[in-house]
């Protein structure tokens, strides 16, 4: 079974910043694009952003200007920095690892902002 290993979540005000971090296996993470997904309660998984091999990066637009994805190769790591935190980013956050159209999921980390 694959794993990827998020960390990093929490609580946080709004305006506030909040770095998420996920390790996967070699094999996976130099053969994927990698990315993040979120979670509301009552709402569906959307992407966050992703980061493709050659480390071109997408965001969804409610995020842009906000959050940068960034990968460490060596580290077989992604990371999501998130600034300027607003009370609608709170949700469940997963690592993704989209891997030829099979994707592999974290176990999710929870982010919450509220004043």
């Amino acid at each position: 079974q694959v794993q990827l290993v998020e960390s990093g979540g929490g609580s946080v005000q709004p305006g506030g910043s909040l770095r998420l971090s996920c390790v996967a296996p070699g094999n996976i993470f130099s053969t994927s694009t990698m990315g993040w997904y979120r979670q509301a309660p009552g709402k569906q998984r959307e992407l966050v952003a992703n980061i493709g091999l050659g480390a071109s990066e997408k965001y969804a637009d409610s995020v842009k200007g906000r959050f940068l994805i960034s990968r460490t190769n060596s580290k077989h790591t992604i990371y999501l920095q998130m600034n300027n935190l607003k009370p609608e980013d709170t949700a469940v956050y997963y690592c993704s690892a989209n891997q030829w159209g099979t994707l592999y999921w974290g176990q999710g980390t929870q982010v919450s902002v509220s004043s």
